[in-house]
């Protein structure tokens, strides 16, 4: 009987330990889980503000790049005008406009100039239509003004005269 009456005693002190133990145990479980919560959406928001930096960067180049615009027109018409020549204006012109031009393209701007393509409205904005030769499709037949996009998005779409 004595030796149940201390099994009994030792299970009655160890039990209380235990518990504690276990509660201690949950408490450490719930901290570590908070913790990982708090890592993983701390990582998420700092992805989101990565993201919305360079978005806000490329918006702003993109603004840059429209205020551009106007300059490109410009070169194209000079281009336009002394297409003959073979002045040292004419040259110096034509290497400022490639200059300029091939600077922005490595910087994401596309030009949107293509005769003979699809019509697409996304693209292009038709300014004129010819009759075609009775087919349905609708195709670019003259550029009046070059478009640009800028990183997959269109700055301002293409004057166009559409034949079809």
């Amino acid at each position: 009987m004595v030796e149940n009456d201390i099994e009994t005693a030792s299970e009655d002190a160890v039990s209380p330990v235990v518990d504690e133990r276990s509660d201690v145990e949950r408490e450490r479980d719930e901290y570590l889980e908070t913790l990982q919560r708090l890592q993983a959406e701390f990582e998420n928001y700092r992805k989101r503000v990565a993201r919305s930096s360079e978005d806000a960067a490329a918006r702003g180049a993109g603004t840059i790049v429209v205020t551009l615009l106007p300059v490109l027109d410009a070169f194209d018409l000079a281009l336009a005008h002394f297409e003959t020549s073979d002045s040292d204006e004419a040259a110096a012109l034509v290497q400022a406009r490639g200059l300029l031009l091939d600077t922005l393209r490595k910087q994401g701007l596309e030009r949107i100039d293509e005769v003979g393509v699809g019509f697409d409205p996304q693209v292009h904005d038709a300014v004129a239509h010819d009759e075609g030769d009775g087919e349905g499709a609708q195709v670019v037949d003259d550029v009046l003004r070059a478009g640009y996009r800028w990183k997959g998005s269109v700055l301002r779409p293409a004057m166009v005269r559409v034949k079809g």
